[in-house]
């Protein structure tokens, strides 16, 4: 297959990439390629909502800003941050335009909701369901555009460089180019070759390389992972940030998150005694940034002995509660919780990555037409802790800018045919077989799982990162002896990349010899002469 635009990915950030490129260039071809349904991403399960200066009269762009930094602690790239406050408005309004719902009150002005590290109400929501909405519109205009190709079921394998036509290629090679994909289509099982003039990765995160998570099952880190195997740059992947409220249910991941919105509109963190004791670690209390809440909770937990703290709503407006969060009020309903009575049980899990793709202003990778944006990108805006509900508008944000850029590469470059003659050959598959014991996989993906929550989790230990690297320089060798020799799959291929994402995780913060933000590393407990960011 030879396509004009290739993404990556179905969340926010691909959708919105592609549906620009096709509006704008109605005569190209866009194909949008995800690994399982189109609305199965990161973006569906996003509750709280985008945060976006809405309201001038109470906030402000500078606001904002400040914001953004301080909960980023010293890493933010300040132009950055100021280009996506003052374009998220605008970007906001398009999204509108494409049919999403924000809740309005009787008056029909915008509810705007508040979260921890925001010094205001700026938080446009749909209920607690805001991503899957802004899914819903996207797909829905998406469907309207004949020059789009949406293909379900279909496996990124690796991204296609000049190493596919023969070359060396490492870190130092200049003018890495990017030609397409090869793809493990899941309905044929056959590998094909996608051949693109621009890709775009918008895969999403990496949260399932730890035990808890409240990412689905699909965010395993490929993106980064395949990016990082065709020597494109990548950053700050120590930046883990782990929301402080996931529902607890003992043994169950992806876990059901608990909106910080709840807090935002007066639910109180408690201990094993009842007490309130987000006063002894922030002045803002439970509405202290997440990286602050997230290690005064496991802090709690381990001096009590404890698998979870409590969440006390029983004091909030039952109906409010039940408009503003329907699905929450649903969910504890469902097992049993009575939020008027009880108090919910929350830890933390494992949410986002703020490192990944190192881009720039526009979307650019240091492989030549090769562009990130969403999660999987680091493009300077979060730091070290990402300020909650700044990655939608990022997402929107940055998949404007790389639709600028890449559409005036395109044309500058008239770049409809990028190889040219086939030049790259088929994957080759030659010498594998189908694998014998599917537990040679499953048991691996356990023990990386497990060996990234004990040792690589919110608290870490210079020890503990050692025996990290340890263990997966183990699990590297293992299940690349097993790959060489065994027909691909998903789940080989997932465990692949998410062990090359828990290496970067690892490297990263064992290059990070101070505490800040998500990374917090009880042998360098204080902040150290400033290091911009961790480049691998």
């Amino acid at each position: 297959m030879k396509t004009d635009f290739l993404v990556i990915g179905s969340g926010i950030a691909g959708l919105t990439y592609a549906l620009k490129v096709a509006q704008a260039k109605p005569n190209k071809k866009i194909t949008i390629i995800t690994k399982a349904v189109a609305d199965e991403t990161n973006t569906k399960y996003a509750q709280g909502g985008v945060a976006v200066v809405n309201d001038l009269a109470h906030d402000s762009f500078d606001q904002h800003i400040q914001d953004t930094l301080t909960a980023g602690d010293d890493l933010c790239n300040k132009e950055i941050v100021h280009l996506v406050i003052k374009e998220g408005p605008e970007r906001i309004q398009e999204i509108i335009n494409w049919g999403t719902q924000f809740d309005k009150d009787v008056q029909g002005k915008y509810q705007l909701g508040k979260e921890g590290g925001h010094s205001t109400h700026r938080i446009l929501h749909h209920k607690d369901v805001t991503g899957k909405e802004m899914e819903r519109a996207l797909l829905e205009a998406i469907k309207k555009q004949s020059n789009i190709q949406l293909i379900h079921y279909c496996f990124v394998l690796d991204l296609i460089t000049q190493h596919h036509l023969g070359y060396l290629i490492t870190k130092s090679t200049p003018n890495i180019e990017c030609y397409g994909a090869y793809v493990l289509n899941l309905q044929t099982h056959q590998i094909e070759k996608i051949e693109a003039a621009i890709t775009v990765l918008a895969t999403g995160g990496n949260g399932q390389v730890y035990r808890t998570t409240t990412n689905p099952s699909i965010a395993t880190g490929d993106g980064v992972a395949m990016a990082y195997r065709a020597k494109a740059r990548i950053e700050n992947m120590e930046f883990i940030q782990f929301h402080p409220t996931a529902l607890y249910e003992q043994g169950i991941s992806p876990c059901f998150l608990i909106t910080e919105a709840v807090r935002g509109d007066g639910g109180i963190l408690r201990n094993k005694q009842g007490d309130a004791f987000m006063e002894n670690y922030d002045e803002r209390k439970d509405l202290a940034p997440r990286d602050i809440v997230a290690r005064a909770i496991d802090n709690e937990m381990k001096r009590a002995g404890i698998e979870h703290v409590w969440l006390d709503c029983k004091h909030m407006d039952l109906q409010k509660f039940k408009q503003h969060f329907p699905n929450i009020y649903a969910k504890c309903v469902s097992i049993g919780i009575d939020v008027q009575k009880d108090m919910i049980p929350v830890a933390p899990a494992a949410h986002y990555s703020c490192g990944g793709i190192k881009t720039d202003e526009w979307g650019r990778t240091s492989i030549q037409n090769l562009y990130a944006c969403g999660e999987c990108a680091s493009t300077g805006l979060h730091g070290a802790n990402r300020l909650a509900s700044n990655s939608l508008l990022e997402a929107m944000v940055f998949a404007h800018r790389a639709y600028i850029d890449s559409i005036n590469k395109f044309d500058e470059a008239n770049c409809s045919s990028p190889i040219g003659g086939g030049q790259v050959g088929a994957w080759n598959a030659a010498g594998t077989s189908k694998p014998r014991e599917m537990i040679l996989i499953t048991q691996s993906l356990k023990e990386l799982q497990l060996l990234m929550t004990d040792y690589v989790g919110i608290v870490r230990t210079n020890e503990r990162l050692r025996r990290a690297m340890r263990r997966l320089d183990i699990l590297f060798e293992e299940t690349e002896e097993l790959y060489q020799k065994t027909q691909v799959s998903p789940q080989l291929c997932e465990l692949r990349n998410l062990i090359t994402v828990g290496y970067l995780i690892v490297k990263s913060a064992q290059f990070r010899k101070e505490s800040r933000g998500l990374h917090y590393n009880t042998d360098y407990p204080d902040k150290s002469a400033l290091v911009q960011s961790i480049v691998l």
